[in-house]
């Protein structure tokens, strides 16, 4: 079998151009157990970047520090010299007043979620005694929530590097974190104890509701742009929509064979794509429950029995560029996939040995991917213009569901490439 269908010649699909890494210091008598890298996180203003980078340790690093270290490491290597490794240690040394500050915080157990919250745009607690509240969020504040092995979550001050919150109600991993996009600070849990929990970190991190209906334990959750649907995935082939002004499920996506594991909505939210242990990714219109694209990793395509089972090619994560034309997957053939949503095979690939998870950067320039080793590894997003009518396209999107798309008295033709039917 292969990782390509047999009209694509590997050797002449696109190589992503990788940038750099950030390698995790090893200690003596290290166990590689704990040494995961399960999430990685770009905060929603581009300033910040975290990473689990194993034995309870999260990093919290800014971005463009970041991004200027590869450049000099990249010097470096050309001039002989070799390469740089991160300390644990906080290098502050010749900040400028404001300039954002890294930080390395010590969450007291393994960290399997990791999120940034943002209070911007300002929207108001749903508590009616807002005025009451121990912690007063503005609208500079940016907040990073971290999901641990023994169930708790801590809320931190990104700026700062404080504890502000510990919310305790899981009773097993935590293994995955979302905030509402909307700025209200409305936190989702998705844990291993089969529940998805509800947070408003505004009205001091009270819970707001649970979410059952998973059978088994929850891998992740991700919000639609507008903050109105929740989709989850968890151990089984069902995904799961969720209306978050009534916290009702709305329905059940059904296509995959294996475990779902990772999901994640394009920037218009017309768009849902989520990567499954039975080699897909699959693109569905949230709206119709429709499937509209398939991205395999093996081939020839296996049957359902093979897929559900064990296979070398589990997708372990997916993730939607902002552009909302590009989508990333890593699978545990040691490879990264860069795929554009008109294309049935990947415009670029990259090496990436034990791949967990990975995340692009808030303007889709840069794909970053977390390993077992504690390691994450950034390359380059494919880069082209986008046309007109994909940018019109996407803003339509933004405020219409596929079915009012379809009442436009627009011809059929243009109604299909507005309801990416076109795929």
């Amino acid at each position: 079998m292969a990782s390509f269908p047999d009209f694509v010649n590997e050797n002449e699909i696109g190589k992503a151009k990788f940038i750099g890494e950030l390698i995790p210091p090893v200690a003596p008598f290290d166990q590689k157990s704990g040494r995961e890298t399960w999430t990685v996180a770009f905060a929603p203003d581009g300033s910040y970047f975290a990473w689990s980078q194993g034995h309870r340790i999260v990093r919290l690093v800014p971005w463009k520090k970041c991004l200027a270290s590869f450049s000099v490491r990249k010097e470096d290597r050309s001039s002989g010299a070799g390469p740089r490794r991160l300390s644990r240690q906080n290098s502050e040394g010749s900040l400028l007043p404001g300039e954002p500050r890294e930080h390395t915080i010590d969450c007291g157990d393994i960290v399997w979620g990791l999120a940034f919250g943002s209070s911007v745009p300002e929207k108001q607690s749903r508590c009616v005694n807002i005025e009451w509240h121990r912690f007063k969020f503005g609208q500079d504040q940016l907040l990073l929530a971290t999901g641990l092995n023994n169930g708790r979550i801590k809320i931190w001050d990104v700026y700062t590097g404080k504890l502000l919150l510990n919310l305790m109600d899981h009773t097993d991993i935590v293994r995955d974190l979302t905030f509402a996009p909307d700025g209200s600070l409305v936190l989702v849990s998705a844990s291993r104890d089969k529940t998805l929990r509800v947070w408003d970190l505004k009205d001091d991190g009270n819970m707001v509701k649970v979410l059952r209906g998973h059978q088994n334990w929850v891998y992740c959750s991700a919000f639609s742009p507008d903050s109105s649907v929740l989709c989850s995935v968890g151990a089984g082939k069902a995904v799961f929509l969720w209306d978050m002004d009534k916290y009702t499920l709305i329905r059940k996506l059904e296509g995959h064979h294996n475990d779902v594991v990772s999901c994640e909505f394009s920037p218009d939210g017309a768009l849902l794509a989520t990567a499954s242990y039975d080699t897909r990714v699959i693109v569905w219109d949230p709206h119709t429950a429709t499937v509209l694209l398939e991205l395999g990793h093996l081939f020839p395509p296996p049957s359902p029995i093979f897929a559900g089972g064990a296979n070398d090619r589990w997708v372990r994560s997916v993730a939607f560029c902002h552009d909302g034309r590009h989508i990333a997957s890593v699978t545990d053939d040691r490879l990264v996939r860069f795929w554009s949503i008109g294309e049935k095979s990947p415009q670029a690939i990259a090496p990436l040995t034990n791949g967990l998870c990975c995340a692009f950067s808030t303007d889709g320039s840069v794909l970053a991917a977390g390993s077992r080793d504690g390691s994450v590894h950034f390359w380059a997003s494919p880069r082209s213009i986008a046309s007109l009518q994909h940018l019109c396209r996407l803003t339509l999107r933004r405020v219409m569901p596929t079915q009012q798309v379809y009442t436009l008295p627009i011809p059929f033709s243009m109604q299909d490439y507005l309801a990416y039917k076109s795929l």
